[in-house]
């Protein structure tokens, strides 16, 4: 109850003081910033994903802007000689208004990429979106199979399925991509696992299938049981590194992102920026009330 009060009543509040709890997990507004944090993890032997905020628009104007947007960043990362790749949310370039035209402005982006043998990852937004995605990921692949990759969610009762579904396209020369999260949105008990012993007994099931049978894995999680869990699946398969990489959220648990680092591991970090922060930070409350609470330790306790 408290949770939901708090999720209801901080996007009324003034932007600066959204900012004081919003400001550790995101680079910043400008392509500059993301630019900067990116450059400082690359210096540390550390990945990044960068991704531009902004999505669930109203307007096939706001898309156009979005992919403009998305253009640019991958000129400019290039230039600067970023060790990264990119993550967008189809939702960002009209996926619920028309279909096809998101579906070739995102191809426009992965053309772009490519041509710097540069990779695009799709993300995995709420369930409505789930079959559109996987259809629009498979589209991207079969006409560039090493620069794209999808993102899934193990709290969804289908997605082992869905893997396996997939399988038909995937091959030792290029393989299946996947970053594999628990799932933030709240979504209805019929088509999800709700409880914590539930959702990671099913993340190291869909990672276990994905190790051994070589599919490369962003393993996304802040969650100290499942990366031991990993680990053990990573050392029992002898999976070797350029196969599988560990992926955390920027600002989130910094001393575990380390020793993973220090372990040895490859890691990467989600960089988010752009002008959109504030409805990026209120939506996630409204979509995951449980978020308020970690929010007001975070406003009184940095880190």
């Amino acid at each position: 109850m408290f949770n939901r009060f708090i999720a209801a009543i901080l996007p009324w509040f003034p932007k600066k003081f959204i900012w004081i709890f919003s400001r550790p997990y995101i680079s910043g507004e400008t392509i500059e910033d993301a630019l900067r944090v990116s450059a400082n993890f690359n210096h540390r032997n550390i990945r990044v994903t960068l991704d531009v905020l902004g999505e669930f628009i109203t307007t096939l104007e706001e898309a156009d802007a979005n992919k403009k947007e998305y253009l640019n960043l991958i000129d400019i990362s290039h230039k600067s000689n970023i060790n990264g790749n990119f993550s967008l949310k189809p939702t960002s370039f009209g996926l619920l208004l028309d279909k096809e035209v998101c579906y070739e402005y995102i191809r426009e982006i992965v053309a772009k990429a490519a041509s710097y043998n540069g990779f695009i990852r799709i993300d995995m937004e709420d369930s409505p979106c789930t079959d559109m995605e996987i259809e629009l990921f498979r589209r991207l692949k079969n006409e560039f199979p090493g620069n794209t990759g999808l993102v899934l969610q193990s709290y969804l009762k289908r997605t082992h399925k869905d893997i396996e579904n997939m399988m038909e396209i995937h091959n030792s020369s290029n393989p299946l991509n996947f970053r594999l999260c628990k799932g933030i949105y709240v979504e209805p008990e019929a088509i999800s696992f709700k409880k914590y012993e539930e959702i990671n007994s099913h993340y190291l099931d869909d990672l276990e299938f994905m190790l051994k049978n070589q599919i490369y894995v962003g393993i996304a999680t802040h969650d100290k049981p499942l990366i031991e869990g990993a680990c053990r699946l990573i050392e029992r398969y002898k999976v070797p590194k350029n196969m599988y990489e560990f992926q955390m959220l920027y600002g989130v648990t910094p001393k575990l992102r380390d020793k993973i680092v220090a372990d040895g591991h490859n890691m990467r970090i989600y960089v988010p920026f752009g002008k959109k922060w504030f409805s990026y930070s209120t939506r996630r409350l409204k979509e995951n009330p449980k978020m308020a609470s970690h929010i007001i330790k975070a406003i009184f306790y940095k880190g």
